[in-house]
């Protein structure tokens, strides 16, 4: 044990409008779990642990200082990575093309618009770490706003910290049988101020202070649904608030995805009084994500280069160039985003993607004849590739 563990306290339970099965009606009491108060509280560490958080948070400065400032491509493939596989570990799944339609606002399923909303939470949660120096929850809960305000039965309660007792895991319709129940819904601000003042402590290794505002976070749960996401968003923003990254963001959740139950794991661990083994399991992941980034930066000057042959060259400054560069970083487009972001009119914008297609640098997404969608075939081939390498890194690693 290196850490303060949650007490565990009966309270009384009743719903308010009963519901489901009988032994759920009939509940009458439930163990709470309050977590400790972190403020001022130092995990202790080992050679081992400080050596595997001071180079986890070594190498991902280097590719920073390296690729940061020179392949934006490179972070916003890391971004909607991170996006798409945080969303997996909450069984939210789609494909890229559908992802990318709920990208642009022109139709997607469910499951699509949801990846898309996070990485709009993901991104939110960075900048404001980046620009405000801090952590706060104005971000958070603008961040979960842009989770669901989109999804009609979360809709009302986006944005807003929960009132009510929730629970993980057990029945739908009472806390029977749950894995977690969070702190009472009035400790909840708290608690949060307590989880704020740690998260922007400047005397912490980064990589164990997002490790434990992380689990904390989790631990409160402070809101209805959408906490993993959330939580997951905090990892990054710590890190960025702590310069450890100033332009990258690596896909940590596609290292944490590939051993989904370790990672639940980690957290019960924590909730016992055992920090290590979340931090441990953070520091691996941002190594392993960020040795399999530099693979990515590679390739997608690879597949830039690449492009410019397939086009028979290409003169700066063209309509046509500038898409090929937009493509590194948007690999889903449509006519509308083409024109705005390269500044030409509509109509050059479609003889660009025209000649793209041409040359098979783009292809249409499936079901889009009304709300035509194109896609870079090569750059989405590496998205996926690089959430896959990081995965099976993680499993070898483990398996050593």
């Amino acid at each position: 044990m290196d850490w303060a563990p949650h007490t565990r306290e009966a309270r009384a339970w009743q719903q308010r409008v009963p519901r489901g099965p009988r032994e759920d009606r009939r509940l009458r009491e439930i163990e709470i779990a309050l977590p400790p108060y972190v403020r001022d509280l130092d995990l202790p560490m080992d050679r081992s642990l400080s050596a595997m958080t001071s180079a986890s948070a070594g190498d991902l400065s280097h590719l920073d200082l390296v690729h940061g400032r020179t392949l934006r491509a490179l972070n916003h493939l890391q971004l909607r990575t991170e996006a798409i596989d945080s969303s997996k570990i909450e069984n939210v799944d789609a494909s890229l093309a559908d992802y990318g339609r709920a990208l642009l606002g022109v139709g997607a399923n469910a499951s699509a618009t949801s990846m898309a909303s996070a990485t709009a939470a993901l991104t939110r949660m960075i900048r404001d770490a980046d620009t405000s120096r801090a952590i706060r929850p104005e971000a958070i809960l603008r961040a979960h706003h842009d989770l669901f305000h989109r999804v009609p039965s979360e809709a009302h309660r986006a944005g807003r910290f929960r009132t009510t007792q929730n629970w993980v895991g057990g029945s739908d319709w009472s806390p029977l049988g749950a894995l977690h129940v969070p702190p009472p819904p009035e400790t909840v601000p708290g608690y949060l101020d307590d989880l704020f003042a740690y998260a922007n402590r400047d005397d912490v290794p980064p990589v164990v202070q997002a490790a434990v505002v992380h689990a904390q976070f989790e631990s409160i749960h402070p809101f209805i649904d959408g906490n993993g996401r959330i939580g997951r968003t905090l990892i990054h923003a710590v890190l960025r608030r702590r310069r450890a990254a100033r332009h990258l963001t690596v896909p940590i959740a596609s290292a944490l995805v590939a051993h989904r139950e370790r990672y639940f794991a980690a957290l019960v661990d924590y909730r016992d009084g055992t920090a290590r083994t979340m931090v441990a399991m953070l520091a691996s992941a941002v190594r392993i994500a960020t040795a399999e980034s530099w693979v990515t930066a590679t390739r997608l000057h690879e597949i830039r280069e690449g492009w410019g042959s397939a086009v028979g060259g290409s003169r700066p400054g063209t309509a046509l160039h500038r898409t090929l560069d937009l493509l590194t970083e948007e690999p889903i487009v449509n006519a509308a985003l083409v024109a705005e972001r390269i500044g030409v009119p509509q109509d050059e914008a479609a003889a660009a993607i025209e000649q793209l297609m041409a040359a098979g640098v783009l292809r249409r997404a499936p079901r889009s004849r009304r709300a035509p969608v194109w896609l870079a075939g090569a750059v989405l081939d590496e998205v996926a590739d690089l959430s896959t390498r990081i995965q099976e890194s993680s499993r070898r690693m483990r398996d050593t």
